[in-house]
């Protein structure tokens, strides 16, 4: 169903050791990006793993046995960050491995724009497919605005959500998605996504699951490992 987002060309000998330290930087970041940097919206933490990934956008193969879900926010900052420096580790480790399959599950409560975009994004997937919807997905936080002082203003109109899927789609394929949209056919699937970060206890964005069991880790090794029990029932 669906193909890999990119692959990572093999590193010559020549740069292997300092990439590797490059990955050990980043990765080292992933607490911060989701405990510590997140955006979060006050809750009661409940925990659930009865998890329903029907419909749902993901990278990685569709056997894969281990799933994990990020929940994001396109109005989230450091959700930003997350999909350009952290999941293509997460890709390159685990995805293009065959280890995990990773979903994007949305969790908008920042303002209109996020609710207005993921329902945008729900109506890509569900009419155009799971690879225009990673496309997408990316371009939408490659637009985010640096300043975050823009982060409560309502920048992620209609016109500026169909403009950006021009980049990546047919001027008929957009037109189908919009009136997808207007028709509001997507709000069941948003709900299904808010409804289970909040069974889930997601607190904020970016929230990392494994098989529906929160990570708490601080680095990509321990999201490796993470997984690598998650696979073998643990």
């Amino acid at each position: 169903m669906a193909n890999n987002k990119k692959n990572n060309n093999t590193q010559s000998k020549s740069s292997s050791k300092f990439i590797f330290w490059i990955i050990g930087l980043v990765a080292i970041g992933i607490l911060a990006l989701i405990f510590f940097g997140n955006h979060s919206k006050d809750q009661e933490k409940s925990t659930g793993n009865e998890i329903d990934y029907s419909n749902q956008p993901f990278l990685g193969k569709e056997d894969a046995p281990v799933s994990i879900i990020e929940f994001g926010d396109y109005k989230c900052p450091n959700c930003k960050n997350f999909d350009e420096s952290v999941i293509p580790i997460i890709e390159k480790e685990l995805v293009d491995t065959g280890k995990a399959k990773l979903y994007f599950m949305n969790y908008a409560f920042i303002n209109v724009d996020s609710t207005r975009t993921a329902k945008f994004a729900e109506s890509v997937y569900q009419v155009l497919g799971n690879d225009t919807f990673w496309k997408f997905h990316d371009l939408i936080y490659k637009k985010q605005p640096e300043d975050t002082k823009y982060e409560k203003i309502d920048l992620f109109t209609e016109k500026f959500l169909s403009d950006t899927l021009k980049e990546v789609a047919s001027d008929a394929d957009v037109n189908k998605v919009v009136k997808h949209f207007n028709a509001d056919k997507s709000k069941e699937s948003f709900q299904k996504d808010m409804d289970l970060a909040e069974k889930l206890g997601a607190t904020g964005t970016p929230a990392i699951y494994v098989n529906g069991q929160p990570f708490e880790g601080q680095t990509i090794d321990h999201l490796k490992d993470m997984v690598d029990k998650a696979a073998k029932g643990e």
